[in-house]
């Protein structure tokens, strides 16, 4: 197919324009337009569909037999064309940056077949580009820093912005940068976004923050461009280039002269204008007459100098300190030399302030030695303190009891000399550490304290004893001198030369003829046998008396005894069985006689045992049957009464006599009740409970069920509680019921029982006249009841 493709007078009016195109040349290169491409002008504001171009068939010959479709991307809703002419229309605004071309197809059809005329083309319509976009800075706003004091044109940042139009035509995309605001500080290059300082030498101290308005046009800056702004915020970083500086040439400090070390005297801070590690300093003291009294450090905190104690002050001894201090930064940068030394010096006085100190013990330990033979009174040696301060005020001295719990010794108050006050034992106690107390008279809150170390010196006062509790085993079948047991000793004492024992047998066993005694000049002894056969069932049991004597001076001696037990040893030669010999049970008596004693033995407990677990269980209840009162239980009977003339249903007398019945139950206790009861039950003289007030019917009643339960042999060894339902006899308001009332007083009227039938004619009789006394009235009343 063929189409000839009419331009819009717009777009041959630019080609005409453009310089590099002219009519001669359209005409030379009119065989090689591309046939099948259209364009169209975005953003059109016209009213009228906006023409893009023409499409034409050889075959059309005009006479309407052929039609134009047109099919693709945007057919119908951005674009039309005329089926007849084939003129093709945008209905639609199109913006080149949603889509910057549509392809469509185009066929031509018979009118009135549809069938194709034509092979189907495609063609592209493609949209014209206008400057209808200004740049924008995507990554901003912008932050950036620089070190003061940077020398010019030095880089700070680069900026960045971009242009939605079309950047192959024209200059709608061209953007140049420039700034607004910021100068003359900072510059920015034109093409490349590239911010500088446009100033040497910026102090950070001085300003350490601008911020800058960068700006971006297209169209390469000319008029009529589209441009966008952004903010740059440019921060100085520090950089060390201020030394330390001291607010004052000279500090003077107090201190007392009792704080104690490594107390904080004073603490000074130079001044640095440059923050983090470029403001960190070090503190020196360089000179001054307090050599090894102070020093100095930095806290790392607060860059502060702090000078602390590193000896203990004296007022009396010299009262004030001199010294000079240099503040110097620890990050030095060698750039900036020349702005001058990185260090400053002060001078710091400390005055020491006098207090009242107590007193001070020279020497502050005193070492003491003492025999432990010493008489009480027996002087140790003393101890002295004086006053530091100018007052130089007496003292007393005195021992701290709590060094000294059992007070063995003694300290004078005025001279502090040491004496003993009981006697001494080394061997409880070889070392006493005193706090003597040194108390000023004219201040007795001011208490110094000493300390004195007193060794108690041995003498020979303890006999020396065996060193363990001996266990000595022979067999039966030992051998004359056989080694049955090596002893050895110790003694309490401490002789300088050391410990030297001799052992042999007391005097009381020199004629011994079953053992001897070697001493082994080493502090031991050896236990030997003189015979052969020993049998325990002659002796079984030796008590062999041994004599250890000291090399003390005097010589002290103690008699220890040895107990030699005799065993039945197997081959080996290891006891099997030691002491008296077992008794042996009588021949004619077996092993199973006597399990089977043993066993009726176990039988007959087992019996008794029995017997008495079934005799606790028999216990009387703690209510006993008889004695519960009927008025107790709430007995229902599921009958009618027969009236008045029933007297077998249930017996009221019961419950108008109570009195008979609570004194018949009074004298059935039973004998053994009574033997205990101080009281029988005759003798007991009560008012009948009708002519007595309630409260002491009460009383009455209460009273002898706690003496009958008192004295009761079944009631548990316990505290209990039991209820007695007893209502009295009868209340001064009589009956509430208004059957009782008189028939003087009765306004009810009865005379309609006698129409109800022979049942009720009883009623009818007792009811129908209510003329009667109060007496017949009661007892009408008490039938009624009975009958219901």
């Amino acid at each position: 197919m063929n189409f000839l493709i009419c331009s819009t007078i717009w777009l041959l009016s630019v080609h005409l324009l453009d310089p590099k195109y002219s009519w001669d040349t359209l005409q030379r290169q009119k065989r090689n337009w591309v046939w099948n491409q259209f364009f169209v002008l975005e953003e059109y504001t016209g009213t009228d569909p906006l023409y893009v171009g023409k499409l034409h068939s050889d075959v059309d010959k005009g006479d309407g037999n052929v039609r134009y479709v047109l099919t693709g991307s945007g057919a119908s809703s951005i674009f039309t064309i005329d089926e007849k002419t084939g003129d093709i229309h945008a209905t639609k605004r199109l913006d080149r940056e949603e889509q910057g071309y549509y392809t469509l197809h185009a066929q031509a059809v018979d009118s009135k077949t549809n069938a194709p005329v034509e092979d189907e083309s495609e063609f592209i319509v493609k949209v014209q580009d206008i400057n209808d976009n200004e740049p924008k800075f995507l990554d901003g706003p912008y932050t950036a820093g620089v070190p003061e004091m940077s020398p010019l044109g030095t880089m700070v940042v680069q900026v960045t912005a971009t242009d939605a139009d079309d950047p192959t035509y024209g200059n709608s995309a061209r953007v140049v940068y420039s700034i607004i605001h910021g100068q003359p500080y900072f510059s920015v290059e034109p093409k490349t976004g590239i911010i500088r300082t446009a100033l040497p030498n910026m102090d950070r101290e001085t300003r350490n923050q601008y911020v800058l308005i960068i700006q971006a046009k297209d169209m390469v800056g000319q008029m009529g461009g589209l441009s966008g702004t952004t903010s740059v915020t440019v921060t100085l970083t520090d950089v060390n280039d201020n030394p330390p500086r001291f607010s004052r040439k000279s500090y003077q400090y107090s201190v007392l002269e009792s704080v104690a070390v490594p107390s904080v005297v004073a603490k000074l801070k130079a001044a640095d204008a440059d923050i983090d590690s470029n403001a960190e300093m070090d503190y020196h003291i360089i000179d001054g007459d307090a050599h090894g009294v102070f020093n100095i450090t930095t806290d790392e905190d607060t860059q502060e100098g702090v000078i602390f104690l590193q000896r203990p002050l004296d007022y009396e001894t010299k009262s004030s300190f001199s010294l000079k201090i240099e503040a110097t930064n620890r990050n030095i940068d060698p750039q900036f030399l020349t702005f001058g030394p990185f260090s400053d010096t002060a001078a710091v006085k400390v005055i020491v302030e006098d207090v009242n100190e107590p007193p001070v013990f020279y020497p502050l330990i005193r070492k003491l030695m003492v025999s432990e033979a010493a008489r009480v009174g027996t002087v140790i040696g003393m101890v002295s303190a004086s006053d530091p301060d100018s007052s130089s005020s007496a003292i007393r001295y005195s021992i701290d009891r709590n060094t000294d719990l059992e007070r063995f010794f003694n300290v004078d108050a005025l001279t502090g000399v040491i004496s003993t006050a009981k006697a001494l034992d080394r061997e409880l106690n070889s070392v006493h550490n005193l706090t003597i107390l040194a108390t000023e008279n004219q201040d007795p809150s001011q208490v110094g304290r000493g300390i004195v170390l007193i060794r108690v010196m041995d003498i020979n006062d303890n006999a020396p004893v065996f060193a363990i509790e001996y266990e000595t085993l022979l067999c039966e079948n030992a051998a004359p001198g056989q080694v049955i047991q090596t002893i050895s000793a110790v003694d309490k004492d401490e002789p300088p030369s050391g410990h030297h024992f001799y052992f042999s047998l007391a005097f009381s066993a020199s004629n011994n003829n079953n053992f001897t005694l070697r001493d082994n000049k080493d502090n031991t002894a050896s236990v030997l046998t003189k015979h052969a056969d020993f049998r325990r069932q002659e002796q079984s049991l030796y008590l062999l008396p041994v004599l250890i004597v000291d090399s003390g001076s005097p010589a002290l001696s103690s008699t220890n005894t040895l107990s030699v037990r005799v065993c039945d040893c197997d081959v080996d030669g290891i006891p099997q069985a030691c002491g008296t010999v077992a008794f042996s049970l009588p021949q004619g008596l077996s092993t199973g006689a006597l399990l089977a004693i043993l066993g009726c033995i176990i039988t007959l407990l087992a019996l008794m045992l029995l017997i008495m677990a079934m005799l606790r269980r028999r216990k009387a209840p703690l209510f006993l049957e008889d004695e519960r009162d009927v008025r107790e239980n709430i007995v229902r009977y599921d009958d009618e009464g027969g009236g008045e003339e029933d007297t077998e249903a249930f017996d009221m007398v019961a419950l108008r006599n109570l009195n008979i019945i609570r004194d018949s139950k009074v004298q059935d206790i039973s004998p053994e009740t009574a033997s205990v009861y101080p009281y029988s039950a005759s003798a007991i003289s009560r008012t009948s409970y009708k002519t007595l007030p309630d409260n002491i019917v009460f009383q009455e009643f209460i009273w002898d069920r706690l003496k009958v339960t008192e004295v009761d042999p079944s009631a548990p060894p316990y505290d209990s509680l039991q209820t007695y339902a007893f209502e009295g006899n009868g209340s001064v308001a009589d009956s509430l019921s208004t059957l009782e009332l008189p028939s003087s007083d009765s306004e009810q009227s009865y005379d309609y029982l006698s129409n109800w039938g022979p049942r009720f004619k009883k009623l009818a009789d007792l009811y129908g006249n209510l003329e009667g006394s109060k007496f017949s009235s009661n007892l009408n009343q008490r039938q009624l009841n009975k009958s219901i």
